[in-house]
């Protein structure tokens, strides 16, 4: 892929990010907890976008791949604010947000600040709500003192940390526990393999969404990744389902 372009915001932070203009709506895709742009969801679906002549937005956010900060002081609050200034700088007319893991939960963040431009969502085992059901009582008296949790990390020889300023914005963004007012159609895939984020909270989420143009489609044998060939078709297919519809 070719190399990032970078968009400054106010406070000095430096956002990289990839766009390939085209017709809309604009798909954007999230990504998921200490992931970044060059992984292989983000990466297929910008390239689908890119050869259908589709407009889609890639971004790191700051802290995380080629964007400026540190990983301490993100939040999904702060990550919010990057991705709706990248959309309003990159992106016009309406758009479909993507989001992966705990992008699915900053997808739907960001929708309720985009109003009338929200075409559609499509979660890939996302994970609302996970500093209050993701944590045992003994790692929450941790964060809650100020300290780092560092959990074992399947996908790589470094420990996962959460930091405390993630955790505690978190517990102010939480959405599972009342109706989501969201009206948009919205499809969910999540693995029921799925060793992180628990296939339930896909159903929860389901439920507690306003819209009634709602569909969880469960893989069997999926895995939290959801990056297998079978996967990422299936991904892509639902993609251009909601893209065709809306345009």
């Amino acid at each position: 892929m070719e190399e990032p372009a970078f968009h400054t915001m106010p406070d000095g932070r430096r956002i990289a990010h990839r766009f390939s203009a085209g017709r809309g709506p604009a798909l954007v895709f999230l990504s998921g907890y200490m992931s970044d742009m060059n992984g292989g969801k983000a990466t297929a679906v910008f390239d689908w976008a890119k050869a259908q002549g589709r407009a889609c937005l890639l971004l790191d956010y700051s802290g995380c791949g080629a964007s400026s900060g540190d990983f301490a002081h993100g939040t999904l609050s702060r990550w919010r604010e990057e991705v709706l200034a990248l959309v309003e700088v990159r992106c016009a007319g309406p758009v479909i947000l993507i989001g992966s893991s705990m992008g699915g939960w900053l997808m739907l963040l960001v929708a309720r600040q985009l109003g009338e431009r929200l075409s559609g969502l499509v979660g890939i085992a996302a994970a609302p709500d996970f500093t209050d059901w993701g944590y045992d009582a003994e790692q929450k008296a941790a964060l809650e003192r100020g300290d780092t949790v560092y959990e074992p990390n399947p996908y790589g020889p470094e420990p996962t940390p959460t930091h405390p300023a993630l955790w505690a914005d978190g517990q102010q963004q939480r959405l599972l526990g009342g109706t989501i007012m969201l009206d948009c159609p919205m499809r969910l895939l999540h693995g029921q393999a799925d060793q992180d984020v628990p296939c339930e909270v896909s159903l929860k989420l389901a439920a507690a969404l306003h819209s009634p143009d709602v569909q969880v489609m469960l893989i069997k044998d999926g895995d939290h990744r959801l990056s297998r060939d079978a996967d990422i078709v299936l991904l892509l297919r639902t993609v251009a389902a909601l893209a065709d519809r809306s345009s």
